[in-house]
């Protein structure tokens, strides 16, 4: 009689047990969030000619395109608006570019330097890592949800240059390019000191910045004391550096900015007695739409085509019209 309470208590308690377990299985269920499932791309209907760094041009959708492009050029963490900014200026810029002598059978390349920045789905995912999900879902959205809005001025397509952050102000084209465009003036532009690398300093030895500056411009006078070297520096409405004249010679501030490596042209420059030393704001030309300015806007709760008529002048947001597309 004892074996058989014995063995029925036993029962009785593995039962319980596996309630429990079911219990605290269904709790853990209701707990866990469901697993995020990647959202579907659709297509434009529209296709591109892609040049890419391996050398070889490809077909590909204006919508694969743009995700690429925005992953590239934007950090994914940014705010919904100012990724639909991005993926709007975007789609103006592939839509208005075209051939070219870099790429004479190609619409677009992905070399930053001559188009825009493009990264495939699975490079950015590798990068993003545990939020390879959520931000690919973002930045499918900031396409999907822009439809096929562009950036017009007066019935036309801008070129909708951006860059990563400016000085306070973003500069106008006829200052920086000296090409004068009514859409691309000089703007406030909110981002602040919390951008990453939004002050940065180069120091150069006497002899560094001499030979940095006639490798570019051989007929400058660098002779006698370092202290003589640079003469006026003329600035902009936006406060970058408009030209600077160095060993008798003038440069505009965008060549400075290349010939010293700097990270925009908005810069001071001293010396103090040992070495010059270049404090610089920003970062890129400083013209157009400007990256971390316009995720500032999308967090004080701008939308993204007030975000983009702040940058570009007296522009329009609106459906493409057909005939800008390639055919």
């Amino acid at each position: 009689m004892k074996k058989v309470i014995g063995v029925a208590l036993l029962l009785v308690a593995a039962v319980v047990l596996l309630v429990v377990l079911i219990h605290q299985g269904t709790a853990q269920q209701a707990q866990d969030p469901p697993a995020q499932e990647e959202m579907a791309l659709p297509d434009s209907g529209h296709t591109l000619r892609i040049l890419g760094q391996d050398g070889q041009v490809t077909e590909m959708d204006l919508n694969q395109y743009l995700w690429g492009v925005v992953a590239a050029e934007m950090p994914a963490s940014f705010e919904e608006e100012a990724l639909k900014a991005q993926a709007v200026a975007a789609r103006t810029y592939a839509l208005n570019k075209g051939p070219t002598d870099n790429h004479p059978d190609a619409d677009l390349c992905t070399d930053y330097a001559c188009c825009q920045a493009w990264i495939s789905r699975a490079d950015a995912q590798a990068n993003w890592g545990d939020s390879a999900i959520e931000y690919t879902n973002k930045i499918t959205a900031a396409v999907a949800e822009t439809g096929n809005q562009v950036i017009l001025y007066d019935g036309q397509l801008i070129d909708a240059v951006f860059h990563s952050s400016s000085a306070a102000a973003t500069q106008d084209a006829v200052e920086v390019w000296g090409n004068d465009v009514p859409y691309l003036q000089s703007v406030p532009s909110p981002e602040g000191s919390d951008v990453p690398n939004y002050e940065s300093q180069v120091t150069l030895s006497a002899q560094e910045f001499q030979e940095a500056f006639l490798a570019a411009r051989p007929e400058a006078d660098l002779s006698g004391e370092p202290s003589t070297w640079v003469g006026e520096v003329q600035t902009t409405e936006g406060g970058s550096v408009h030209a600077v004249t160095i060993g008798g010679v003038t440069v505009t501030g965008a060549q400075a900015r290349q010939i010293f490596g700097l990270r925009s042209a908005s810069f001071t420059l001293t010396y103090d007695g040992s070495q010059f030393v270049f404090d610089v704001t920003g970062f890129g030309h400083g013209v157009g739409m400007s990256q971390y300015g316009a995720d500032a806007m999308a967090l004080e709760g701008s939308t993204y085509t007030e975000i983009l008529q702040h940058y570009y002048t007296g522009v329009t947001v609106e459906e493409c019209p057909a005939e800008f597309y390639p055919n």
